[in-house]
């Protein structure tokens, strides 16, 4: 089935539509602890789901574990649900799919599963990966066509309640996959349209939807979230994920902040590919010619002219921009570079990365 997507304020009214589409009755909601009331979603849904049997699970960290959301599932198991509804940030639709994935791995049946993101940010709404932790290792789960929601709902009024940090770090996670998703080996016409749009709503939003009031900035960061997670369902990321997993696990720098800290070094890092290092089967020219591509639609005219717009852009959002300012030392290096190599991520990058090369470029941010 191909998903089903609903946009703009008010869009989260569609549920109803959604639940008696489906006809469901029993109701397996995942939240967060206390977003699900703060963004607004309990009031809208109260009256949705008030005539169904539902049953919440919201027993995860933020940075959901395995063992956790496998706990939940094995205390959930024995009344599969109707349909299933993830409610929240990056972390909670990626526990909803979580469940979806074990219900369909026991019992092979196939529970709608419906995405709210109060956040923008992830897109999770729009990719079939599975994101959780196990032992502060980054596992990648999903089956597409399976864990790829059912339908998606993306009402902008869900993510005022963000706070600045949020709003600096989702915002940061978003850019990131559309720029990673532009240079990947395994782009596209389509990923790269996906990609350039979603580019181009950050640049042109994310300072203003910092402010309250701009409903319409708030708008148009959830729709670049949206873009950017479809840009990498197709594509993956790279590198600059693959070295925020240990940041983020290890040294409890945000997601988004941690993807954005290697942003600017790689930009300059893959422009300089040659025929030695190219990792793209389509050749070095095609990788220089996507990168200047990439160079145009950032509005810059150099790979150090864009380096310094992403650390302005991490500045003026009142984030760190250098790695010994956030309680990282020297000496923390070798183990960081070592838990960085992903061997998909780093291996959709455009241009081959050595513990060498990152390791000048962590120095170099350092």
């Amino acid at each position: 089935m191909e998903q089903k997507e609903y946009f703009g304020f008010g869009s989260i009214k569609q549920l109803d539509d959604i639940l008696k589409e489906t006809l469901a009755e029993n109701i397996l909601l995942v939240t967060g602890k206390e977003s699900y009331r703060r963004c607004g979603a309990k009031y809208h849904l109260g009256k949705i789901l008030e005539t169904k049997n539902v049953r919440t699970f919201n027993d995860f960290s933020s940075s959901p574990k395995f063992e956790e959301l496998d706990k939940g599932y094995n205390q959930l198991a024995d009344n599969v649900p109707d349909l299933i509804l993830g409610v929240g940030g990056g972390s909670v639709l990626d526990s909803a799919k979580f469940m979806k994935l074990k219900f369909f791995a026991d019992s092979a049946r196939e529970i709608p599963l419906v995405a709210i993101p109060t956040t923008a940010g992830s897109g999770s709404e729009a990719t079939s990966f599975i994101v959780c932790y196990k032992n502060k290792e980054k596992q990648s789960l999903g089956i597409p066509n399976i864990t790829l929601p059912d339908y998606s709902i993306l009402d902008p009024s869900l993510t005022l309640s963000m706070s600045p940090n949020l709003l600096a770090s989702s915002g940061l996670d978003a850019l990131g996959q559309a720029v990673e998703s532009y240079w990947s080996i395994n782009s596209t016409t389509r990923s790269k349209q996906l990609s350039e749009e979603a580019i181009g709503l950050i640049l042109k939003n994310f300072h203003s939807s910092m402010t309250y009031l701009d409903s319409y900035s708030k708008e148009a960061m959830l729709k670049a979230a949206n873009l950017s997670g479809k840009a990498i369902n197709i594509t993956k990321t790279t590198s600059c994920h693959a070295i925020s997993y240990p940041l983020t696990s290890y040294c409890k720098i945000s997601h988004g902040h941690a993807v954005a800290l290697t942003l600017g070094e790689m930009i300059i890092y893959n422009s300089r590919v040659s025929s030695k290092d190219c990792n793209d089967n389509r050749g070095t020219e095609y990788v220089q010619q996507t990168m200047k591509e990439l160079l145009n639609i950032l509005d810059v005219k150099s790979p150090e002219e864009a380096k310094y717009k992403m650390e302005d852009l991490i500045t003026n959002l009142g984030l760190k921009n250098h790695l010994s300012n956030l309680n990282i030392k020297n000496s923390d290096l070798p183990f960081l570079i070592e838990k960085s190599f992903n061997k998909e991520r780093m291996g959709n990058n455009p241009r081959l990365l050595t513990k060498k090369g990152l390791e000048r470029i962590l120095n170099n941010i350092f």
